[in-house]
């Protein structure tokens, strides 16, 4: 018979070493826009060295979208002081004229040929990665692409897994049982992941150039010329206009196990798509994408949750997963946080490792293709209509509004908060939970309703509004001092990412035809 969760509480309550030490990681995206709110036309700051290189600062699918990736760090203070620093560093090395835009959805863009895809250098390794980019250019558009988020990468202690094979009674060890615990972590996650664009989402409201004669059945209202919403909505950057794919619907992939996940993202892999065989491999020469299937690269999979590990040197992400397991996961569905400077805020991390452990304590049966679906919609009406009154959820097997499940979510992360916060000097995790869960019944404190709160209220636009913050987080992140680098060290990295491009360039012996026909036959070993 299963715990109940004051039970499974008690467990770890007993054995505190198996909550100390958690890892986290944050991966912020930004456009680098103008003084007019327009994407910016240059090339990768010189001072942020090799895009492809660098260990905290690189590019995400465009030239003018960056990305910041901070060391795994074991507090939350000490997460935010590589953020903080890895933007104070960059404010002061953007052009003078030139800001990071503060929100997920993207600038005005009035054509698409605008968009540089991000440019790696003239190794192979290199020019795949501008490739793949351009896959997806000629697959999507540049307008989802240039979509911005914020990504959280979480990993539990190894003293953990004995616990959670205690809690949920299972006979696995090592490897198999770590990654079990995170499946069905995830597995928990397509259930109750919806509360993440529920509290967090910032992107009710769209500048009208994001559609760019695109057909759809919103019924958007209009601010301004320029601007468009969705009363209810919280997050369109996860909705059907979003960073989602229509052609990966008909892909069936498995949660229930790491060995059904690694084969059914293989499989994947090999689905041909009669859409992109249409746009052919090559023209005049020059690759138009990888390949003609579903999937032109792992990457390509998109998912609000993925399991991850650190890669070797040539490996793929299922190798690694096949080889070593599940080492941490990472959570996509976080709206970049408008009101924080550095694009999230101290609390969502404290409430994100309070629901992300509640995901790995609770039971997680296995899921049929049927409920994933039924989850998928969920999650599609919370991004759209979210913060419509009355509205309801049916989670396994009951149907309740969106502030009764809050209720029984915020109830137990509370008691969960108690026992983190004993092993600190003060209640971050309790401080978190109270402050965050009156979102559930008062939707008029959740990030998404404050945007269109912000933008009525001051009769705003999107993207004056957003230009105006951009400018004044751009003054604080200058003004603030270094917490744990410096100059030095950023100048350092800077060198050193400009010394690996160039020995990858002249170490490449393939031309480049041969080199993605050998990746693509090593891909598809174990």
């Amino acid at each position: 018979m299963s715990l109940t969760f004051k039970q499974r509480l008690a467990v770890i309550e007993q054995q505190p070493q198996s909550i100390i030490g958690l890892g986290r990681g944050i991966e912020r995206e930004a456009l680098r826009v103008d003084e007019n709110a327009h994407l910016s036309q240059k090339s990768h700051p010189y001072a942020f060295g090799s895009a492809l290189c660098h260990s905290s600062i690189t590019t995400d699918y465009a030239e003018s979208l960056l990305e910041f990736i901070t060391p795994v760090a074991k507090t939350v203070p000490q997460l935010f002081d590589y953020l903080n620093d890895i933007h104070h560093y960059v404010a002061k090395n953007l052009d003078v004229n030139e800001t990071l835009w503060p929100i997920s959805m993207p600038c005005y863009v009035n054509d698409q040929s605008a968009v540089e895809l991000a440019q790696y250098g003239s190794s192979n390794v290199g020019r795949m990665k501008t490739t793949y980019r351009q896959g997806l250019s000629n697959r999507y558009g540049s307008m989802m692409q240039i979509i911005s988020g914020v990504h959280y990468n979480f990993s539990l202690p190894n003293d953990f897994w004995p616990v959670w094979a205690e809690i949920h009674d299972s006979p696995l060890s090592g490897k198999e049982r770590q990654s079990a615990g995170y499946l069905g972590l995830m597995r928990n996650y397509f259930r109750y992941g919806w509360v993440i664009p529920f509290l967090f989402g910032a992107s009710p409201a769209i500048c009208r150039s994001f559609i760019q004669g695109k057909e759809t059945l919103f019924d958007f209202q209009e601010f301004d010329e320029e601007c468009i919403y969705l009363p209810y909505a919280t997050s369109l950057r996860l909705s059907d206009l979003g960073y989602t794919s229509s052609e990966q619907a008909a892909l069936n992939i498995a949660y229930n196990s790491l060995p059904e996940y690694i084969t059914s993202v293989r499989d994947a892999l090999q689905h041909k798509s009669p859409e992109f065989k249409k746009l052919g491999i090559k023209n005049a020469g020059n690759y138009v994408q990888l390949n003609d299937n579903v999937l032109q690269i792992e990457n390509e999979l998109y998912a609000s949750i993925r399991p991850k590990r650190v890669l070797n040197e040539g490996e793929t992400p299922s190798q690694a997963l096949h080889a070593r397991g599940v080492e941490y996961i990472e959570i996509r569905s976080l709206d970049v946080n408008p009101f924080e400077k550095v694009g999230i805020s101290e609390e969502q991390v404290y409430f994100l490792d309070l629901f992300l452990i509640w995901c790995a304590m609770r039971p997680s049966d296995s899921l049929t293709k049927a409920e994933e679906q039924h989850y998928a919609k969920n999650f599609d009406c919370v991004v759209t209509q979210g913060r419509k009154p009355d509205l309801q959820l049916e989670i396994e097997g009951s149907t309740k509004t969106i502030a009764a499940w809050g209720e029984m979510l915020s109830e137990e992360l509370q008691q969960l908060a108690v026992v983190l916060d004993k092993n600190s000097p003060d209640n971050q995790y309790s401080d978190a939970i109270k402050h965050i869960s009156v979102r559930f019944d008062k939707t008029e404190l959740t990030s998404s309703a404050r945007v269109l709160s912000h933008l009525t209220g001051q009769n705003r636009s999107k993207c004056s509004l957003a230009l105006e913050l951009s400018k004044e987080y751009k003054k604080q992140l200058i003004a603030q001092d270094y917490r744990c680098y410096s100059d030095a060290y950023f100048e350092q990295q800077k060198t050193l990412s400009l010394q690996k491009q160039a020995q990858k360039e002249q170490a490449d012996v393939l031309n480049f035809d041969d080199y993605l026909e050998q990746y693509f036959i090593k891909a598809q070993n174990k």
